[in-house]
């Protein structure tokens, strides 16, 4: 003992430093004894170095030392003597003998000479200029003086900063105080950047020098650390803060509120409260990887306590911007610019972080990038990554994430556009170089790391500019990448980042053609998603097609895509030959047995290469005489382009699958999926494409009688320059009917004859895709023009397309209303009976109801019968509009004396039916003749004209005429 210094100083706990701890309290003691020590403590960031030095000063101060305290910062590396004026003028009341720095080198050091040192100088000072040396000696002499009092302590943190000039001192008093009571502590990195080899081998060199490595915690002592995180009057609820100027002790020093900025400063902050239930241990050194700092930010941001240790808490789930992502930065910026560029390195090549690339995308010297790796490493920062060779990874997601977010956008951008070029040196799949590609061109403000995960589309006409200069910064090679990663991701039904891909190679391409390919491509995947988009990208190509050289394999490529829009005006100038190209081709369609089509629905996905085959051989069964089979597949597509979240084709299909339910009659499912198939669709006017779903919608609700519904829809003004497709005509006729319905004739007829001129025009005039005659017939019939209407009505069955019996029985009805009274119920009959082998109810009713009505005039008495089971029909199927087209006063809910109640009772109480008679009188109300009754139920006749009897008088009616049209359905099959 010396000076009257005592070695029973209070002694602060830190968890995991009782080894360095007791090293410096030897140290103290043997210097109070009369010798030199000198303590270098080395550490990765964060890990504990600083206050390892502030806890060796606060226990030197305890025994009763003299205590001058530096702390070097890269700021100040090159300011002269700038540690040692700190050490100097560092405790109150006391000054050393100022230092003379005489002149020093402005030139950056060589090799081999620490940095300030003057060329040609020895470690202890030779060679340095004669008022250095004077200076140095009188700073040496004047601590053996103050030492003689009472040990001197100095403590220097982050001496890898120091200045050259204060490393000269350093080394001098290392070598000529050996015997004064001066304690040296200094602390530091072992990764270094820019610390003088000479100056640690120099201090090495002395008998009086102590090394203290400072490893990162233990999970042992993690949890340790955070068991020892109890206030001192007890715990507190979860989620309590901690006042300002508590001690929170863990982690190897005192957790004063002090946080850290990303650039190093100190901000102020409060703790959490520790509490049972949070985190364990185990995943708080899994994630900090026991660097006391990051596992402080961790508790900080988590409120872990010492419940963590039972592992009962949800694993820590970082947040961007919060504790520990600011702790990331902070170990960073404090690591040195070679480790912070070698962790935004690994950061960028994320998956395909390797230490052999990030040094050569580093460049510059491989041993420095190396010790940078180690030096990330030692902090916990990153670790091998399990299962790969040499593999680096981020412990967690959000330490990566701070480390992007501390990058700026543009070193961002260019490093993820070289490590494009270096993976694809290394032989990287496809869609791993390309995803580096498409980070690089994100917006800078799009997000950290946009990646695959930016926007695609949000304006599908900006990459149709004719021929755009193509980016600078794209490597030729780069649309080959992009290509082959596009098609790779299309097939796996990621067509979103597909598109953004082909997009990049749009705007990497120079070459006309190659640009001409990618945009048909682009047209293709975007009916996926928007049909509307598609359309206008193949406009664009069109008209660029138009104006260019022809390329024989782009023309082919483009017909088929207008083809498959329905664009068959369009793809016609495009076909050898005019418009039979795609007219046969529309003819192919339509006279495809319907079992062909039915093969290829069944050996084909939905996929971008087969969804315009499998549209058209839904539209073949649709026109064929097995509609219900249209209505069956287009279910099917329709439920496989919604698993597959593509909006395009979930409207293409509801709207061919509304279709197939209208062609048969039901009316309220074709309106509800033509509505769903047009709000699938983005909120976008003038497309063409708009008018699919929005037909089925006009027609569907003029028949239901929603006349105000459909005039909204009729009256919308058509684009102005609606493409020469199917989607036009079908508009036309179904705004033409709604007009019909409503009593404006002339407006429909102009609207039938307008749609029959665009399909003669194309080449596919087929009545059995869009009977215009037939509907323009109807219109002239109400103009009083029968001789045009007649004509017509002759040049539809004068057609092919006659012999189907939806085509045959449209045609006989009007037939029989425009020719000779005498023949009209035979014709009309024939018409029934055609319409309904088609499926058509809608249609059947309306023809039943015109053949009842001739049987009326003729005398006949199954008329009314045939009127009634007319209504019924149309009831059925929800025709309002046909319903008071036929019984213009029958009430839709009949009145309550014609209701049989459920059970067979009648509503004024009357007697029960039995269920004989129920079934009877379901039957004989649907138009059945009592032996087609008695055949049904396997009665005789007389007993079906009994139970018909004893029906009439419990109902109070007199005739098969009056039975209730609502009595319960007996199906066709029943028994």
């Amino acid at each position: 003992m010396r000076g009257g210094v005592s070695m029973t100083g209070a002694r602060m706990t830190l968890v995991g430093r009782d080894a360095a701890l007791g090293a410096l309290d030897t140290a103290l003691a043997e210097c109070a004894e009369g010798g030199a020590r000198i303590v270098l403590a080395k550490g990765a960031t964060g890990c504990g170095k600083s206050a390892l030095a502030d806890a060796a000063a606060e226990r030197a101060r305890a025994a009763g030392a003299l205590v001058l305290t530096a702390v070097a910062s890269p700021e100040e590396r090159h300011v002269a003597l700038g540690v040692l004026r700190q050490l100097a003028h560092g405790e109150a009341g006391f000054a050393l003998p100022a230092p003379t720095p005489g002149p020093m080198p402005v030139s950056a050091p060589r090799p081999g000479l620490a940095p300030g040192a003057a060329p040609g100088s020895a470690a202890d000072g030779a060679g340095s200029p004669p008022a250095r040396v004077e200076a140095m000696q009188a700073f040496c002499a004047r601590l053996r003086e103050l030492s003689a009092e009472r040990p001197v302590v100095l403590v220097v943190d982050d001496v890898q900063h120091a200045d050259g000039a204060s490393l000269q001192y350093l080394r001098y008093l290392a070598r000529h105080a050996r015997t004064a009571a001066v304690l040296t502590v200094l602390t530091g990195t072992p990764h270094a950047e820019d610390l003088d080899p000479v100056f640690t081998t120099e201090l090495m060199r002395q008998p009086h020098f102590t090394r203290l490595r400072l490893d990162r915690l233990t999970p042992t002592e993690v949890a340790a650390a955070l068991a020892a995180l109890r206030p001192a009057d007890g715990p507190r609820p979860p989620g309590t803060r901690v006042p300002a100027g508590e001690p929170v002790r863990t982690a190897g020093t005192a957790l004063r509120h002090e946080g850290l900025a990303p650039g190093g400063e100190p901000t102020p902050t409060d703790v959490l409260a520790p509490a049972d239930g949070f985190p364990s241990a185990g995943d708080l050194h899994r994630i900090s990887g026991g660097n006391p700092l990051l596992l402080r930010a961790l508790v900080e941001e988590t409120g872990a306590g010492a419940g963590a240790g039972t592992g009962t808490g949800q694993p820590p789930a970082p947040e961007v911007g919060g504790p520990y992502a600011q702790a990331v930065a902070t170990c960073l910026h404090r690591t040195g610019p070679t480790a912070l560029a070698a962790a935004r390195t690994a950061a960028v090549l994320g998956e395909q972080a390797t230490p052999d690339r990030v040094v050569r995308l580093l460049g510059g010297s491989a041993t420095g990038a190396r010790r940078a790796l180690a030096a990330l490493e030692a902090a916990g920062l990153v670790e091998a990554a399990a299962g790969r060779q040499e593999g680096v990874r981020f412990r967690h997601a959000a330490a990566r994430a701070a480390v992007l977010e501390d990058t700026a956008p543009g070193v961002r951008a260019d490093l993820h556009r070289r490590a494009a070029g270096l993976l694809r040196e290394d032989g990287a799949p496809a869609t791993t170089v390309a995803e580096h590609l498409s980070a690089a061109s994100a917006d800078p403000e799009a997000g950290l790391d946009a990646g695959f995960d930016s926007d695609f589309g949000a304006d599908p006409q900006a990459d149709l500019d004719p021929d755009p200069d193509p980016d600078p910064a794209s490597d030729p090679a780069d649309v080959e990448v992009l290509l082959e990663a596009a098609e790779e991701l299309a097939a796996r039904g990621d067509a979103r980042v597909a598109t953004r891909l082909l997009e990049l190679a749009l705007r990497a391409a120079s070459d006309a053609e190659t640009r001409h390919g990618i945009r048909l491509r682009l047209a293709q995947v975007a009916s996926r998603f928007d049909p509307a988009a598609a359309e206008r990208r193949l406009t664009a190509l069109l008209e660029a097609h138009r104006s260019a050289a022809p390329n024989t394999e782009h023309t082919r490529l483009l017909a088929g895509l207008l083809y498959g829009q329905g664009r068959i005006g369009e793809a016609a100038e495009l076909a050898p030959g005019g418009a039979g190209g795609p007219a046969a081709a529309f003819d192919t369609e339509l006279d495809t047995p319907w079992a062909v089509s039915e093969r290829l629905l069944q050996g084909s996905r939905l996929a971008e290469a087969t969804a315009a085959p499998l549209a058209q051989a839904v539209r073949s069964l649709t026109a064929s005489d097995q509609p219900d089979r249209a209505v069956r597949w287009s279910r099917r597509l329709l439920d496989e382009a919604g698993a597959a979240d593509a909006p395009g084709w979930v409207s293409l299909f509801g709207t061919l699958h509304a279709e197939a339910l209208l062609r048969l009659g039901d009316l309220a499912g074709a309106h509800a999926h033509a509505t769903a198939a047009l709000q699938a669709l983005p909120d976008r006017a003038g497309s063409a494409f708009h008018c699919a779903p929005t037909s089925v919608l006009i027609r569907a609700c003029s028949a239901m009688g929603r006349f105000t519904e459909a005039s909204r829809l009729a009256d919308r003004q058509l684009p102005p320059r609606l493409p020469a497709g199917l989607h036009g005509p079908a508009y036309l006729r179904a705004r033409g009917l709604h007009r019909l319905a409503v009593n404006q004739p002339h407006a429909a007829l102009a609207d039938f004859l307008e749609a029959g001129r665009l399909l003669a025009d194309w080449g596919i005039d087929r009545p059995a895709h869009l009977p215009w005659r037939t509907d323009a017939a109807g219109a002239l019939l109400l103009l009083g023009e029968a001789g045009q209407a007649e004509q017509l009505v002759l040049d539809q069955l004068a057609h092919p397309d006659a012999r189907r019996p939806w085509v045959r029985g449209l045609s006989l009805r009007l037939r029989a209303l425009t020719g000779e009274p005498r023949r009209r119920s035979a014709l009309l009959g024939q018409a029934v009976e055609e319409l309904h082998r088609s499926g058509d109810r809608v249609e059947t009713a309306r023809a039943m109801a015109d053949l009842g009505r001739a049987l009326q005039y003729e005398g006949s008495p199954k008329g009314n019968t045939m009127i009634r089971n007319a209504w019924n029909l149309a009831k059925d199927s929800e025709a309002v509009a046909l319903c008071r087209e036929i019984l213009p006063d029958a009430p839709l809910t009949p009145p309550v004396r014609d209701r049989a109640q459920p059970g067979g009772h009648t509503a004024d109480g009357g007697a029960k039916l039995s269920g004989s008679e129920q079934r009877v009188a379901t039957l004989a109300a649907q138009g059945l003749t009592n032996r087609e009754i008695s055949a049904k139920l396997f009665l005789t006749v007389s007993t079906v004209e009994q139970h018909l009897t004893r029906v009439y008088r419990k109902l109070r009616i007199s005739s098969r005429g009056d039975l209730p049209m609502d009595l319960t359905p007996v199906s066709r099959t029943a028994v």
